[in-house]
């Protein structure tokens, strides 16, 4: 009996080691894998990002340094209407982009999910076919094709219309965004609407509503998560982009892209565009808890 107490009691502390061991290597195992991420993380995007928020409190010198001295002054500057101007036509349009992305996007995503499964693939493909080339690339392509001596312009002018002045000009800047993000707008659509059950569209019918009201209150409501995750891809890019209003809109439309480039390399304002970093990531951050909690509803 006293034996058999004694094996017992010794058991017991075996098996709680043997957890513990089971539980470090586990940790360990996770550490192996999620270490290098967490490092590139951690060295190259918290620490910068970390560096340049600090800079939001101090203020530049009249030779482009930074003065160590605490002051808000970058956070009045930020109500200027100047400033104020920039970021609210950015807001407008990037927004202008994310909406008609949407509309362009929901029949697009709607129709291959309707497709044979190979031609699924197929147009799938041709839809991310674009980020196989390079970004600058595919903005210079529309400058050659809307140019004044452009492709466009030449095809107008054998019809006898023209020329016209395609560039620079904020239609020009949201034509580049919506081509340059229309596809992480169809593709999060298009997994939502395949994940639709075809079941219940079809009990909409049986049950007497036209192909509208079943759109309204069945596809739509369903596919909702898809919808807000496609605006967040596009507006969130679309707002901070400076590449297309610099070559598309040919510097005429600032965006809050360039202004903060702006401020780093040719003002060299270091705590203004610090502050207007700060601004940008606050609107995002917004957006992305807007994103979480409408996923939670759905």
């Amino acid at each position: 009996m006293t034996g058999s107490t004694v094996s017992g009691a010794t058991a017991v502390p075996r098996s709680r080691r043997s957890r513990a061991l089971g539980r470090r290597s586990r940790a360990i195992g996770r550490l192996v894998f999620l270490g290098p991420g967490l490092a590139y993380l951690i060295v190259l995007l918290l620490v910068p990002l970390a560096l340049i928020l600090s800079y939001t409190v101090f203020r530049r010198d009249r030779f482009g340094g930074v003065v160590y001295e605490a002051t808000g002054e970058n956070f009045t500057r930020l109500l200027d209407p100047l400033y104020l101007d920039v970021i609210v036509s950015s807001l407008k349009l990037a927004t202008i982009a994310t909406v008609i992305a949407l509309l362009v996007g929901y029949p697009t995503a709607y129709l291959i999910a309707q497709l044979p499964r190979k031609w699924k693939t197929i147009a799938l493909v041709a839809i991310v076919l674009p980020f196989w080339t390079n970004f600058l690339v595919r903005v210079y392509a529309w400058i050659v094709l809307l140019s004044g001596p452009g492709l466009v312009n030449s095809a107008l002018g054998d019809l006898g219309l023209g020329p016209f002045e395609f560039l620079y000009n904020q239609g020009t800047i949201v034509t580049g965004l919506v081509y340059s993000y229309l596809p992480l707008m169809v593709l999060p659509l298009y997994a939502a609407i395949e994940k639709l059950d075809p079941q219940l569209r079809e009990a909409s019918a049986n049950l007497g509503a036209r192909p509208a009201r079943t759109f309204v209150s069945v596809t739509l409501p369903l596919t909702l998560p898809g919808v807000v995750t496609g605006c967040l891809f596009v507006f969130v890019p679309s707002f901070g982009n400076f590449v297309i209003p610099e070559l598309l809109g040919g510097g005429r439309s600032i965006m809050v892209g360039n202004l903060i480039r702006d401020q780093f390399l040719k003002a060299r304002d270091w705590p203004f565009g610090s502050t207007l970093t700060l601004a940008l990531l606050a609107v995002l951050i917004v957006l992305l808890l807007l994103q979480a909690w409408s996923a939670r509803r759905a």
